[in-house]
């Protein structure tokens, strides 16, 4: 079977199923691996060293951003090349994202080595946690290459519908980190810094797997210096909604550091609270956004051969199908909030915060997954302008006023619930927006009609 026949052919649920379900599982692992860095550096009894993984995450957020770029920018307009049948532009499109994300990675390691104190001391880093945080990111630098190529093609492999092989990578590089992690931080006392050497190998076993991949020659993608291209047409398609999209982890990147800033003024314990109750999040949220991910290159498929009918179906079965996984998550996150903080830290203060934090997180749970199917399939249809609005809406123009005033006014409080709140408000624009698109694409197909 051809990859292609997964766009064509497969009923919509099938076809969501053989591209969702693959992604999903690479993001469970990828959440097993999130929580298993800090759980394994909460054994470590020092919430000095879970509070710097906490303030070192938005950094690490912002490498994962610049491989987005090239990673879904290249992804959607791969997609919507397949759906057109423009075989060459699709090798020229990968081609062109390989060699700008190493350049990038190699420009992003340069700049962490010049300015990390300064880095450091921005994100709200203490005498307390600066030593921890700068070993981790100096750590991460080193390794920018792995984690963009291989964000970035995990991304781009999908788009061609060999959805499976793109969840053997991630879990691939996710797995030996979590069998490192053990090792490095605890067995040779390494710390935050072995948590970061855990990752790097990781993600550098992602990257050679996804070598090999190219190396069989089974693909319609390439590497090869020869369709190395850069075109104005390449470019402004990658990063048209490469840039939305990263700047939604750059936001994130933000939204993080100026979260922690606001909660450092209560202690460390808040910080490092939050960042555990995040980090048990990640499952409610890395789920739902793996089948949003997952019929990304569908969507694109389907815009790109103008199959209307079909593009809507699928987005409203993933938002269903989101709809139920995000409740019953939430339902069960709820009444077992204090247990699932306790399992990466014994620390009572920790526990108390990190467990209120959670059960405010879930707010927003049964309705999250359909923000990232918005979210994705605008990624998807290459609408770079809603892609940019909504990016900016739930990570800069919705979550930093909220928290900023819900500090002034409610206190701690009031910065807990800042995030359920922007996502439900964002929840609100995507719908709008996908409203406006669909009428339009409807009223263009009945012109051409």
């Amino acid at each position: 079977m051809k990859n292609t026949d997964i766009f064509e052919s497969q009923s919509i649920p099938k076809a969501v199923a053989s591209l969702a379900v693959p992604t999903i599982l690479s993001m469970l692992v990828m959440v097993f691996y999130n929580m298993a860095d800090t759980f394994f550096v909460g054994q470590t009894g020092d919430a000095n060293q879970v509070a710097a993984v906490s303030l070192a995450m938005p950094v690490f957020l912002f490498i994962m951003a610049v491989g987005n770029i090239f990673g879904v920018g290249g992804s959607s307009y791969i997609s919507r090349c397949l759906g057109e049948g423009k075989m060459e532009e699709v090798k020229k499109t990968s081609s062109f994202c390989f060699y700008g994300g190493i350049a990038s990675a190699i420009a992003i390691m340069i700049a962490f080595f010049l300015f990390v104190d300064k880095v450091l001391i921005s994100i709200g880093a203490d005498e307390n946690t600066f030593t921890f945080a700068k070993q981790y990111l100096l750590y991460i630098a080193c390794g920018a290459v792995f984690n963009v190529i291989g964000g970035a093609f995990g991304n781009i492999i999908r788009a061609e519908g060999a959805a499976k092989v793109s969840m053997t990578g991630m879990m691939l590089g996710t797995i030996v980190n979590i069998v490192l992690d053990p090792i490095m931080i605890l067995t040779l006392k390494m710390g935050v810094a072995g948590a970061a050497i855990a990752t790097v190998i990781g993600n550098m076993c992602t990257v050679v797997y996804y070598l090999f991949y190219f190396r069989k020659g089974t693909t319609m993608l390439s590497i090869s210096r020869k369709h190395f291209a850069v075109t104005k047409r390449i470019v402004k398609n990658v990063f048209a909604i490469g840039i939305p999209a990263s700047l939604n982890n750059v936001l994130m990147s933000c939204s993080n550091i100026i979260l922690n800033m606001l909660l450092v003024s209560y202690g460390n314990s808040p910080v490092a609270g939050m960042g555990v109750a995040m980090k048990a999040n990640m499952l409610v949220i890395f789920v739902q956004m793996g089948l949003a991910m997952g019929i990304q290159p569908l969507v694109g498929y389907c815009y790109g051969s103008k199959n209307t009918k079909r593009l809507s179906g699928t987005m409203k079965f993933a938002a269903a199908c989101n709809i139920v996984m995000g409740t019953v998550l939430t339902v069960i996150y709820y009444f077992a909030a204090d247990g699932l903080v306790r399992m990466f830290i014994e620390d009572a203060e920790v526990i108390k915060y990190g467990s209120m934090m959670l059960r405010a997180l879930m707010v927003s749970g049964p309705f999250i997954g359909i923000l990232f199917v918005f979210s994705f399939s605008f990624q998807g249809m290459g609408q770079a302008f809603q892609a940019l609005i909504l990016s900016v809406s739930r990570q800069g123009l919705m979550f930093l006023p909220i928290a900023i005033i819900g500090n002034k006014m409610f206190g701690l409080q009031g910065v807990i619930y800042a995030q359920p709140i922007a996502d439900i408000a964002s929840l609100v624009v995507a719908i709008i927006m996908f409203v406006q698109i669909l009428a339009k694409m409807r009223k263009n197909h009945e012109m051409e009609a």
